[in-house]
């Protein structure tokens, strides 16, 4: 997968997922901004979309196509073991930080595979699928932002998504914001805050 690595020195690995029209170098300036000193490894999607980056496909607005995001669900994860043995990182001292089709993604593969990282920051996420198996998520502590008036993700989902993760033992903080589907300094602040207590 088409990515940029940047070696920190504090032993920790930010994964940036980027959103819909992204790429690899959208999210590192949130990277550096929620931990200075970690490792970064910002991925770029494999799929396109009207010549835009996304990390599955859809069928329509809000509608997956379900074949894909199990497709790249696995590549993504296979991606994130590959890269911690090829740059001598460490998955479980790692936060996956997803935004929007990122977000989905990063949820796909908590809900797929057992512990994949220590971490999780998500902004805007929504529900990729309920019909998963129950997975151990027992070591990991995730945190979801969403908006209010976010016209793109249904109000429930954040709350489900938060169930899905509980249900596997995660330890999952989920805040609401008055605000649509862009993300806003204050969640920043609020994410690197939440990030640096644990």
């Amino acid at each position: 997968m088409k990515h940029v690595y940047e070696q920190g020195s504090n032993g920790k690995t930010l994964i940036m997922l980027h959103g819909t029209g992204g790429d690899e170098y959208d999210l590192i300036p949130l990277a550096k901004h929620i931990d200075p000193n970690a490792n970064i490894l910002s991925i770029r999607g494999n799929v396109q979309e009207y010549g835009m980056p996304r990390f599955f496909k859809r069928l329509a607005m809000g509608v997956f196509d379900m074949e894909s995001l199990a497709e790249e669900t696995e590549n993504l994860y296979m991606f994130m073991k590959e890269s911690a043995i090829n740059y001598g990182f460490d998955l479980s001292s790692s936060a996956i930080v997803g935004y929007s089709n990122g977000a989905n993604i990063a949820s796909s593969v908590m809900l797929t595979y057992a512990n994949p990282c220590g971490s999780a920051i998500l902004f805007r996420p929504m529900v990729p699928r309920k019909d998963q198996e129950i997975n151990d998520l027992k070591q990991m502590k995730i945190c979801l932002f969403s908006g209010k008036k976010d016209q793109t993700v249904h109000h429930e989902d954040p709350v489900v998504l938060k169930e899905l993760f509980e249900q596997r033992g995660a330890l999952v903080d989920l805040f609401w914001l008055d605000e649509s589907h862009q993300l806003t300094r204050e969640e920043l602040e609020h994410a690197k805050s939440w990030y640096q207590k644990l």
